[in-house]
């Protein structure tokens, strides 16, 4: 007996060791990769109730989840010279598309958003989540920091330019994701405090511009955001309707399925933007509290990972791409429970969507190589 018991405890390191060996293999971070598939097998399982129980949903989702894994294997085995030296190239890349789009690229929902390619469409904004970090961290790589204020114009040309494409198609909701990835990189390089307050102020005047631009909706939104019973039926409904879902779950929620908003259909867009206060509903603040202590791991861990890293490209980037994921987080958290304005952010490897998890997914490949090729970097 003591035999046998010894032999299963030698199977079970041998196996270990092999795990560890084929991660090792791959360059991808363990603990990183536990922390994404425990919130993926989350989504889905949420996502098969807030879709009204729709296998072809959850296979699509499934389909991006392997195009998403697909691409993170993929880049976390680049190495961190050839990132660095394609920054540029990306960036006019994604910048070309983003004029495509604003020329010929397919209407929906009133939106013109997306490439279509027949076969596949796609949002090349997405792109633009990484490219915009990839370009800052590029550029300021061989300057000295804290960056001066000539660099800081080009890097807010940088940054500004491709958001205002998004913005304009429009989508405000992610032309803010890729003003704050390329922000978040500004701002991990060191700002004297003189040129904070002054972009403070530059960004008051911006925001008094952007109103006088915003579409009706977009102001809708701010305003409802304020007051959403000035709007029950319009532009609040969605606030509304959320708030209630969260609140009505309770401690423990309704259970599986069992939620009256999602499921009677009066919680909209509870497959993508909205599937937070799904999960209130059906599996109450416990079930909250497990997925944001999920995702506060996988934020933890990529932050640990960043500061591993041994050069400023590294740093600034692997940074950058961290933070931004708790950001996605903290948006979609808010704007569905009503402490912030609703610009349509999807809940990072929960909501269903495309494009957008294969990004993620992309950006954590990147984000691994820069992590396990640190020795390797300017080689």
């Amino acid at each position: 007996m003591i035999h046998e018991d010894l032999s299963d405890s030698s199977r079970a390191r041998r196996t270990l060791t092999g795990t560890a060996r084929m991660l090792v293999a791959l360059k991808l971070d363990g603990p990183l990769l536990v922390g994404l598939s425990l919130i993926a097998a989350y989504g889905l399982i949420v996502l098969y109730s807030a879709s009204g129980q729709s296998f072809g949903v959850i296979a699509k989702q499934v389909a991006h989840l392997t195009l998403g894994v697909v691409a993170m294997l993929v880049l976390a085995r680049v190495n961190p010279n050839f990132l660095r030296r394609s920054a540029p190239w990306l960036y006019a890349f994604g910048i070309l598309l983003l004029l495509v789009v604003a020329g010929i690229g397919y209407i929906g929902k009133g939106a013109q958003r997306w490439l279509s390619l027949g076969f596949l469409r796609f949002q090349p904004s997405e792109i633009m989540k990484l490219a915009v970090p990839m370009m800052c961290a590029w550029y300021l790589q061989e300057r000295p920091l804290p960056p001066s204020f000539g660099g800081l114009v080009v890097l807010a040309a940088m940054i500004v330019c491709p958001a205002a494409l998004v913005v304009l198609q429009p989508d405000l909701g992610t032309g803010a994701l890729i003003m704050v990835a390329g922000a978040l990189v500004v701002l991990m390089a060191g700002l004297q405090v003189r040129i904070m307050v002054a972009l403070t102020a530059l960004a008051g005047i911006a925001g008094w511009l952007g109103w006088h631009v915003m579409h009706d909706y977009q102001r809708k939104r701010v305003l409802t955001f304020v007051d959403p019973q000035t709007d029950p039926l319009g532009a609040g409904y969605h606030i509304i309707q959320s708030t209630i879902a969260i609140g009505s779950g309770g401690v423990f929620g309704k259970g599986w399925m069992n939620g009256s908003q999602a499921q009677l259909e009066f919680l909209p867009e509870r497959s993508t933007d909205f599937i937070f206060a799904v999960i209130g509903e059906e599996f109450g603040l416990a079930g909250l509290v497990l997925l944001l202590l999920l995702y506060a791991f996988v934020v933890g861990r990529a932050i640990y990972l960043s500061t591993q890293t041994q050069d400023t490209f590294a740093r600034l980037l692997a940074g950058s791409l961290a933070l931004t994921f708790f950001v996605y987080v903290f948006i979609n958290a808010g704007m569905v429970s009503g402490l912030l304005p609703v610009v349509g952010v999807p809940l990072p490897l929960v909501s269903y969507g495309g494009t957008s998890m294969v990004t993620l997914l992309a950006g954590f490949g990147i984000l691994m190589s820069l992590y396990s090729h640190r020795k390797l970097i300017g080689s």
